[in-house]
């Protein structure tokens, strides 16, 4: 999203009321607010940057507290020292994303450097790597999606799984001239 002034930002404020139970619709509601990188600002109440994709997914966690015999009050502010703050949650919140997902890369890069430091250059060592780099691929999608306002590491991640893809490669290399000698 290019933002010329993130303190420009209006805000989307959810109330959330749901019954406890059946619990499934409040997990439903909260798995919603997640997915689109709404964050927890106290009990039952949420914010997100008013961008099309946070106000589409408020307004579907809007439906699924509805159909769980509860409402979602959607409110927005204007920008202003809350504002601020309420900026400051997301990125946070995004930047903790990010972090995690960056040490999992080095976890993958490191995995694949032990396969082949063992020359354990199997094909089913190669698709157990695939499958992880795979997941590693839709996660990163899944955080760039919420990361509507640009985090600081988001940059560095794509270069991680530039590194993470080309460790595969060399790993395939490995398996491709032992499974074809």
């Amino acid at each position: 999203m290019s933002v010329q002034n993130l303190s420009d930002i209006s805000w989307l404020i959810m109330i959330v009321q749901v019954p406890a139970a059946p619990s499934r619709h409040r997990v439903a509601v909260w798995r919603e607010l997640r997915r689109f990188g709404g964050v927890p600002v106290g009990q039952g109440t949420w914010a997100a940057p008013d961008v099309p994709a946070c106000r589409a997914g408020a307004e579907k966690a809007q439906e699924l507290a509805q159909a769980g015999g509860g409402d979602l009050i959607l409110l927005t502010t204007r920008s202003g020292d809350d504002a601020a703050k309420l900026r400051d949650l997301f990125m946070a919140a995004r930047e903790d994303e990010w972090k995690e997902f960056l040490a999992d890369c080095a976890k993958f890069t490191g995995e694949v450097a032990r396969e082949i430091s063992k020359q354990k250059f199997t094909l089913a060592e190669l698709e157990e790597e695939e499958q992880s780099l795979e997941r590693l691929r839709r996660w990163s999608r899944s955080i760039r999606t919420r990361d509507v306002l640009g985090g600081a590491s988001a940059a560095r991640a794509e270069e991680e799984m530039a590194t993470c893809t080309a460790a595969l490669d060399d790993f395939a290399g490995y398996v491709y001239r032992q499974v074809h000698s």
